[in-house]
């Protein structure tokens, strides 16, 4: 009998009858600043990377234009 109630009151303590918090909203939930730096330096590059794309194409169009001058 007590080969049983041993383990059966081990599995019983081990069990958490509280469940987990739900899961915040996208919109609740808080930047981490580890990677809040990365991110903007992401959208500093897509904003060069505009930048860098519009002076070739200009670029590109001058060329053009000298060409069939």
């Amino acid at each position: 009998m007590n080969r049983i109630l041993i383990p059966l009151a081990l599995l019983l303590a081990a069990c958490n009858p509280t469940p987990p918090p739900p899961p915040q909203p996208e919109t609740e939930r808080q930047p981490n600043p580890v990677f809040e730096t990365q991110i903007q330096a992401v959208g500093k590059a897509r904003a060069v990377e505009g930048q860098v794309m519009d002076a070739a194409e200009a670029q590109r169009k001058q060329m053009e234009a000298a060409t069939q001058q």
